[in-house]
C-alpha cells in the first residue's frame, strides 16, 4: 500500500459525505416543517366528540391531540435519538459499518414511502397520531445510528472531512425552511404540499443510498479504510500475545473507551453545551417572537419563517461550511471552549426580545433588527463552533481510535440536543 494518500478526485468523497449528511437530518427537518399538515389531520374528526377532545385553555380551541402534538413529537424524537446514539457508541465495533449505514438508510426511506402513501389514506385522528409518533421514533432511532456511523467514518479521514457532514446537515434545515416559505407563497393546499415534501425526501434518501454504495469504490476512501484496518489488526495481534482470555479482551475494550473519552472530553462537553444552548432557545423562544413593526401586513406572516427559521439555517450552514477553509482556534486552544460558554448570553438576549405571550421579563429589544442581528450571530456561531468540535474530536486520538472517538462525539452532540429540549421548557417559562 502506498505511503502517501491519493487525491480525492473531483472531491468525490467530500461530496458523498455531504450527501450523506444531508440525508441524515433531512427526514427529521421535513417532519418538523410539515407539522401544519400533521396537526390538520388531527382536526378532521374532532367535531364528532367536541366535549372530549377540546382543550380548556382560554382561547385555545384545538383538540387534545393537536395541542399536544409538538411536545409529544419532540419527546418521541429526542429520547430515541439519545438512546440509540449511546448504543451506537458502545456497540459500533460489533456491527459492521455497512450494515449500520445501509440498513438505517433503507429503513428511513421505507418510513417516508409509507408517510407519502398515508397522505392519501384517510385515518381517524387517534390512529393517525399514534402511527405518526411511531414513525418519528423509528426515523430518529435509525437516524442516530446513521449519524454516529458517519462521524465515525469521517474520523478515519483527514479532519476536514467532518465538515461536509456538518454542512450537509445544515443544508437540510435550510431546504426545509425554504420549502415552508414556498408553501406560504404559493397558497397550495396543505396535503398537496406535504405530498411534495415527502416525495422530495424519498428522492434525497435514495440519492444518499446510491452515494454510499459508490463510496467504497473510491481510491481515496479505500486508502484510509485499509490503513485503519491494518492498524487495528496490529493492535489486536499485540493484544492477543499479552492477553489470551476473552474476558480480558472485553475489559481492554471498555478501558479503551474510557481512555479515548479522557482525550476528547473537553471537545465532547463543548459540542454538548453548544447544542444545549441552541436547542434550549431555538425554536422554543425564538419562534414565539412577534414583529414590532406597525402595520406589518405580509411581513407579519413571513417574519418567523424568514427571520427565525430560514435565517437560522442559512447562517448555521454558513458557519458549518466555513470550517472547510478556516479552522481557528486550534483544537488545544482555550479560546474554543470559552467562546462556546460565552454563547450562553444569547438566552437572555432572545428572552428580552418581543416574545409573546410573556409573564415575567420586560421587552428590552423592541425592534425587529435586534432579533435579526442576534439570530445571525447565534446561528453562525452554532454552526462554526460545533463543526470545529466535531472535526477536532477524532484527531485528538490515535488513528485506530478515530472511529470510536467520532461515535463518542456524536453521542455528546445528541446529548446536547436532548438537554436543550429539556431546558427549553424552563427557559420559555421564565420569559
Amino acid at each position: 500500500m502506498a505511503t502517501n494518500p491519493p487525491k480525492d478526485k473531483y472531491f468525490g468523497v467530500w461530496l458523498i459525505f455531504f450527501m450523506l449528511g444531508l440525508g441524515t437530518l433531512l427526514p427529521w427537518n421535513f417532519f418538523m416543517t410539515a407539522t401544519t399538515y400533521f396537526t390538520s389531520r388531527l382536526k378532521e374528526s374532532s367535531s364528532h366528540d367536541v366535549s372530549a377532545n377540546q382543550t380548556e385553555a382560554a382561547g385555545d380551541h384545538r383538540s387534545v391531540l393537536e395541542a399536544k402534538f409538538n411536545n409529544v413529537m419532540t419527546l418521541c424524537a429526542m429520547v430515541p435519538l439519545l438512546l440509540c446514539t449511546c448504543l451506537n457508541s458502545l456497540l459500533h465495533s460489533l456491527i459492521p459499518q455497512r450494515l449500520r449505514v445501509m440498513g438505517s438508510l433503507l429503513i428511513i426511506m421505507f418510513i417516508f414511502i409509507v408517510t407519502t402513501i398515508l397522505v392519501k389514506v384517510p385515518l381517524e385522528p387517534l390512529p393517525f397520531f399514534s402511527v405518526t409518533m411511531v414513525k418519528i421514533i423509528i426515523i430518529n432511532s435509525f437516524g442516530a445510528v446513521l449519524q454516529g456511523s458517519l462521524f465515525g467514518m469521517a474520523g478515519l479521514l483527514p479532519a476536514s472531512y467532518t465538515t461536509p457532514i456538518m454542512s450537509g446537515q445544515g443544508l437540510a434545515g435550510t431546504f426545509a425552511a425554504s420549502a415552508m416559505i414556498c408553501a406560504i407563497t404559493s397558497g397550495s393546499e396543505i396535503q398537496a404540499a406535504a405530498f411534495g415534501y415527502f416525495i422530495t425526501a424519498c428522492v434525497v434518501i435514495f440519492l444518499s443510498i446510491l452515494s454510499y454504495i459508490l463510496l467504497p469504490k473510491l481510491e481515496f476512501f479505500q486508502f484510509y479504510q485499509e490503513r485503519s484496518d491494518n492498524e487495528q489488526n496490529s493492535i489486536s495481534l499485540m493484544s492477543s500475545e499479552i492477553k489470551d482470555s476473552a474476558a480480558d479482551q472485553r475489559g481492554q475494550h471498555n478501558i479503551s473507551m474510557i481512555k479515548i473519552f479522557k482525550k476528547i472530553w473537553v471537545l465532547a462537553l463543548s459540542v454538548c453545551f453548544t447544542f444545549t444552548v441552541t436547542i434550549g432557545t431555538f425554536p422554543a423562544i425564538t419562534a414565539d417572537t412577534k414583529s414590532t413593526l406597525a402595520g406589518g401586513g405580509s411581513w407579519d406572516l413571513y417574519f418567523i419563517p424568514v427571520s427565525c427559521f430560514l435565517l437560522f439555517n442559512l447562517c448555521d450552514w454558513s458557519g458549518r461550511s466555513l470550517t472547510a477553509i478556516c479552522m481557528w482556534p486550534g483544537k488545544d486552544s482555550l479560546i474554543l471552549p470559552v467562546s462556546i460558554v460565552c454563547r450562553l448570553v444569547f438566552v437572555p438576549l432572545f428572552m428580552m426580545c418581543n416574545v409573546q405571550p410573556r409573564f415575567h421579563l420586560p421587552v428590552f429589544f423592541d425592534h425587529d433588527s435586534f432579533f435579526i442581528i442576534f439570530m445571525i450571530l447565534f446561528a453562525f456561531s452554532n454552526g462554526y463552533l460545533a463543526s470545529l468540535c466535531m472535526c477536532y474530536g477524532p484527531k485528538n486520538v490515535l488513528p485506530h481510535e478515530a472511529e470510536t472517538a467520532g461515535a463518542i462525539m456524536a453521542f455528546f452532540l445528541s446529548l446536547g440536543l436532548a438537554l436543550g429540549a429539556a431546558f427549553s421548557f424552563l427557559f420559555r417559562s421564565l420569559v
